[in-house]
């Protein structure tokens, strides 16, 4: 039993320190591990926060660095400045000839397609007549209405012009017209022709300032009345029986009731300062007979021409020679500008089924070449 105890204990005794010497080991090496794995840590740290600023560098770098290179853009510009100065050269040049008598009309004559466009009286008479199209075709049912709006106005014709020969100049929206500095060349034509809300003010430098006659419906007209100075002729383009009674209410300066307002596709201006003797209605039969020099080629489509191309066919009844400026949709560059005035885009132009713009491209392409106008900034 002794022996035993001894052994029991001894052996208990002998075996004590090995294990406190094996945990002391397994102590010192644990706290080692732990500390090669802090060291690893910050040292990853590191790295990733050295990465990260290199990562960090390199984006700056590629934004800010190409702002200070030489870039494509002086080119452009360079390139732009050129077409712009050729462009002013041939606008000067048709400006410093004698002004040719019965030139368009004549070059018009010329081709059989575009005879129709020839001898269309421009303005309503003091009668209505019968119509066989609705607005903007025509005026049928819109007689009553009518009857009364041309009471109120006194005339119905161009103020008088000393000269026998004229030149028309029509100002397209169109953003090609951006930059051109055109203007002052504008300016010199005899016949200034614009449509809707196209402003004047602050676009000068390559709209011009002055106004002859602005074609436009309720929903385009202008708000600010600075766009009215230097205008002689307002020229209404009915496409509803309710424009012609809003024309009415701005020459007898009687509001219409905010029940017909409801019916307008935006807000219109309730007056216009102009005396009654600026105002005029579009005959409808220049809307008539460009939609069917539009259509004869193709089957008839429910679309009806824009009011530019309406108003290239009113110049070529009151004109011996035509120009034009700021006409032309490159309907394949979707990012240019859609007017010069404003920042919407020519993508925006692709979504309107009202107008069919190729085919008023195609139509002009071919007065252009046939030398019955002339494109002043080249993108005909």
């Amino acid at each position: 039993m002794v022996t035993l105890k001894h052994l029991s204990v001894k052996d208990h005794d002998e075996g004590s320190d090995p294990q406190l010497a094996e945990a002391g080991s397994a102590e010192t090496a644990g706290t080692r591990h732990r500390r090669a794995e802090s060291s690893e840590f910050f040292l990853n740290q590191q790295k990733n926060f050295a990465l990260s600023l290199v990562l960090l560098l390199s984006c700056y770098s590629a934004l800010l660095i190409p702002a200070y290179l030489p870039t494509q853009q002086a080119t452009r510009n360079e390139r732009t400045t050129q077409e712009s100065m050729v462009l002013l050269n041939r606008s000067a040049a048709l400006l410093s000839q004698k002004c040719r008598s019965g030139w368009s009309t004549a070059k018009l004559n010329a081709v059989p397609q575009f005879r129709s466009l020839l001898e269309i009286p421009v303005f309503l008479q003091n009668r209505t007549g019968h119509w066989e199209l609705e607005p903007p075709l025509g005026l049928q049912g819109c007689e009553e209405s009518l009857a009364h709006s041309l009471k109120a106005l006194p005339d119905s014709g161009l103020p008088s012009s000393p000269k026998n020969c004229r030149r028309c100049m029509v100002v397209g929206s169109g953003g090609v017209l951006h930059g051109k500095q055109l203007g002052a060349h504008i300016d010199k034509h005899d016949i200034i022709i614009r449509m809707n809300n196209a402003p004047v003010f602050g676009f000068e430098k390559d709209a011009g300032s002055r106004t002859t006659i602005r074609l436009m419906y309720p929903e385009g007209a202008p708000f600010s009345k600075r766009e009215y100075q230097k205008t002689d002729i307002i020229a209404l383009v009915a496409f509803k029986s309710l424009d012609i009674k809003w024309l009415t209410s701005v020459v007898t300066r009687k509001p219409l009731s905010w029940w017909s307002k409801l019916w307008f596709w935006r807000n219109v201006v309730n007056e216009i300062p102009l005396q009654p003797e600026n105002f005029r209605i579009l005959n409808p039969e220049i809307l008539k007979r460009t939609w069917h020099v539009l259509t004869c080629t193709k089957q008839q489509r429910k679309t009806v021409p824009t009011l530019g191309i309406s108003a290239v066919v009113l110049a070529l009844q009151l004109c011996d020679e035509v120009s034009l400026a700021g006409f032309g949709y490159d309907l394949q560059q979707p990012g240019a500008l859609l007017h010069y005035y404003e920042t919407l885009r020519m993508d925006a132009m692709m979504t309107q089924v009202v107008h069919d713009v190729r085919a008023e491209s195609s139509l002009l392409k071919e007065l252009v070449k046939a030398g019955v106008v002339n494109d002043l900034t080249g993108a005909l």
